[in-house]
């Protein structure tokens, strides 16, 4: 199969057909074998019932519907758990990511060699206040910390090779880093593509406020995580030393300097509690990375869906 894509979707009942249709006539003109994953993220509306009847008039349709809102990490997840394609492409439902992107997208993996594509919505149509401005901030701080050249890491338009998606683990709200989740799984041809990004025609739009908050937390714990997930004692041990040494030395001090030079005595120095919490906290850092190495960061149930029904999988 040449192409799988994969759509993601809550309360998308209206852009469902004239999306479906769209993404048809590209198929078909260019002659792509191809299969079209949507994944019902709890949508309280009719999206679902729309995919059924998708499904019963294009058999090359499939559907998965999430008992209840898991999120877009988690439908991408299952998403590219489900897909054959040779080559797998993301885009949004609202209508906001054009299908005429695809062949190019698809060229760019098959005769340039690239692992994976992020589209670049370089003209956009968000408000430039709660979104423009906020997304260039969250994208030049990615960009710094990952070392990844890309202009727009959270563009849900992307092309990847089928093996990239079997090798990377999305969760969370971690969407926003497959880029850099694929560089950290050793996929490191990552291109750009300039793409459209079409004024919303129906619809509106289901983030808020509070992912700007998450965006920077989740980059936070992802590079975290990717530096240190296997080797926790690297960073909680060498802190946890650090402090603890740092504390036994000013310890050490103020006790020499009490016996040999009959200065006031320890328990009247503030020096002496402030020795002491940081060789409590050194102890406790170095405990923790004992922890971590104990505990694996890939719980078993991490990516556990209550998936409710199914088409054509």
């Amino acid at each position: 199969m040449d192409i799988s894509i994969i759509i993601p979707l809550y309360n998308e009942e209206e852009s469902l057909p004239e999306l479906v249709d769209w993404i048809k006539r590209v198929v078909d003109a260019h002659q792509l074998s191809y299969e079209i994953i949507m994944i019902d993220d709890g949508s309280n509306d009719g999206s679902w019932e729309i995919i059924e009847q998708l499904k019963a008039a294009n058999q090359n349709i499939k559907g998965i519907k999430f008992q209840r809102n898991y999120g877009k990490s988690a439908a991408l997840n299952e998403g590219f758990k489900a897909a054959l394609g040779d080559v797998v492409i993301t885009m949004d439902a609202d209508m906001q990511d054009s299908p005429d992107e695809i062949p190019e997208l698809r060229r760019m993996i098959v005769d340039e060699g690239f692992d994976m594509v992020s589209g670049w919505k370089k003209k956009r149509y968000d408000n430039t206040f709660t979104k423009n401005i906020p997304s260039k901030l969250f994208n030049a701080v990615a960009r710094k910390k990952s070392g990844i050249k890309l202009h727009d890491f959270n563009c849900g338009l992307k092309s990847y090779r089928n093996k990239v998606v079997k090798s990377i683990e999305v969760y969370g709200e971690m969407h926003r880093y497959i880029p850099i989740l694929a560089k950290w799984s050793g996929f490191r041809k990552i291109g750009e593509k300039v793409v459209e990004h079409r004024p919303r025609k129906y619809g509106n739009t289901k983030f808020g406020w509070e992912r700007f908050i998450n965006g920077f937390l989740d980059l936070a714990s992802i590079m975290f995580v990717g530096k240190f997930g296997k080797r926790p004692m690297h960073f909680f041990g060498l802190w946890g030393t650090i402090s603890f040494l740092l504390g036994f030395i000013i310890f050490l001090w103020l006790t020499v300097s009490k016996y040999f030079f009959n200065e006031t005595g320890l328990t009247q120095r503030p020096l002496f509690f402030f020795a002491i919490m940081i060789m409590i906290i050194g102890t406790q850092l170095f405990l923790a990375g004992f922890i971590g190495e104990l505990i694996s960061r890939n719980a078993p149930d991490r990516n556990s869906y209550l998936i409710e029904k199914k088409l054509g999988l």
